[in-house]
């Protein structure tokens, strides 16, 4: 398991082939234990332990069914189990204590399963009472939670074929809901404790019409620091001082690949609000593996006024660089969830998934999507999968759209004549 392509290609891989077996097996062992036990499913529990492993961006939608997790229990009484890289969100938002943050190392195949076990036998010692199960349709979340061995288990459950079969191993069976945002419904979730299970999937809950978000509020010495070296790299390479400063994303998630616009657009998008703003930096974004391909972005634009800041910036830092600049444009992906816990405007670029569910959550969030007939082609029923290879829905956003876009929402920023 080397490249971060190949290890979630095969994690789905074994999710898909492996775990329906190991389901059917994990609900006949239940179903053959409930003839003995009857565990108590209806007193209101007194901690809770949420369970997403991966896909940071989902962690930031669910902000707000953390936020009312920790109002019925407490704060010091939720907790959370994700893969190891994915914690570093959570910490950003300050919804779960850091020591209830627990983590599965993914460095091999050997040590993640080394590492969930070991975290099953400490959430075991814990004694939580319930497991709230955020993933859509993936087996082996279903069984985790089982093997949690928590009294309550809340998840979303395939009641008619609708959805990919994970057995039958939640005591809380909630229907997944494809016409609410991924917001709302993560929502269900945590009200879903409050109804009978035996009445399950129907139940007396409304989700409110807006979710909010917390704003990421960083020291002012990490503001000071990442401001100074944003001046040294766009106002000593441009010669000019301090300038505005436009982000661009050209990356996303390997778990959909689908989801990106060629970065030859990008490059483009940069040499085109270069020339329609003089008083702007163009920042192309990346974590420290994507810094080569970004550089060479960088290089293609042409202008001292255009900078790598891939692989410059912790991610903690990433978001302070989020609330100094002005927009960003990204494909959707993580870093669009990220920047909506900043002031920044958010231009989202969507394909095969559509921003009716995954839109961010940010006042000042601006979606382009095609809607073409075949898009969304990626939903939770099908366990995100496609038979597209062409990327049409990306293909169908024009440099010109996206332009249009930006320069309208940086002249209502800058208040810049048209």
């Amino acid at each position: 398991m080397t490249s971060t392509s190949s290890k979630t290609l095969l994690l789905l891989w074994i999710d898909a082939h492996f775990f329906p077996v190991i389901c059917a097996a994990a609900t006949w062992w239940r179903r053959l234990a409930g003839l003995f036990t009857r565990p108590d499913r209806k007193t209101p529990p007194r901690s809770i332990i949420f369970l997403k492993l991966a896909e940071q961006g989902s962690t930031v939608l669910a902000g707000e069914m953390i936020k009312q997790a920790a109002e019925r229990v407490g704060r010091e009484n939720v907790y959370f189990l994700m893969f190891e890289e994915n914690r570093f969100i959570l910490d950003v938002m300050g919804l779960v204590p850091p020591e209830n943050v627990l983590t599965i190392r993914t460095r091999s195949a050997w040590s993640m399963a080394a590492s969930c076990l070991a975290r099953l036998r400490e959430i075991r010692r814990r004694r939580i009472d319930a497991c709230i199960d955020m993933e859509f349709f993936a087996r082996s979340s279903a069984v985790i939670s089982y093997l949690m061995g928590t009294r309550i288990r809340v998840g979303f459950h395939c009641y008619f074929g609708e959805g990919p079969y994970r057995g039958d191993l939640f005591t809380h069976r909630v229907l997944y809901n494809a016409h609410l945002h991924a917001s709302k419904i993560f929502l269900t979730l945590v009200n879903a404790l409050d109804a009978p299970p035996e009445k399950l999937p129907t139940f007396n809950y409304a989700p409110p019409a807006r979710v909010s978000l917390p704003l990421f509020a960083p020291a002012a010495e990490e503001v000071a620091e990442v401001a100074k070296m944003l001046d040294g790299l766009a106002g000593g390479a441009a010669g000019g001082g301090p300038r505005r400063l436009i982000l661009l994303n050209a990356n996303a998630s390997d778990l959909m690949p689908l989801r990106k616009w060629e970065p030859q657009n990008y490059v483009e998008l940069a040499k085109r609000l270069l020339d329609a703003f003089p008083d702007a930096a163009i920042g192309f974004t990346g974590g420290p593996s994507e810094a080569a391909k970004v550089e060479g972005l960088v290089r293609q634009a042409g202008s001292p006024r255009c900078l790598c800041l891939a692989g410059r910036t912790t991610l903690r830092q990433l978001l302070v660089v989020y609330g100094l600049a002005e927009i960003l444009v990204t494909n959707d992906s993580g870093p669009a969830h990220f920047a909506a816990l900043t002031p920044v405007d958010v231009v989202v670029l969507f394909g095969p998934e559509t921003p009716l569910l995954f839109g961010t959550l940010s006042p000042r969030n601006h979606s382009i999507w095609a809607g073409l007939a075949c898009s969304p082609c990626i939903n939770a029923w099908n366990n995100r999968q496609t038979a597209c290879r062409d990327a049409a829905c990306m293909k169908a956003i024009t440099v010109n759209q996206v332009f249009q876009t930006v320069c309208q929402v940086y002249r209502q920023r800058t208040q810049t004549p048209a």
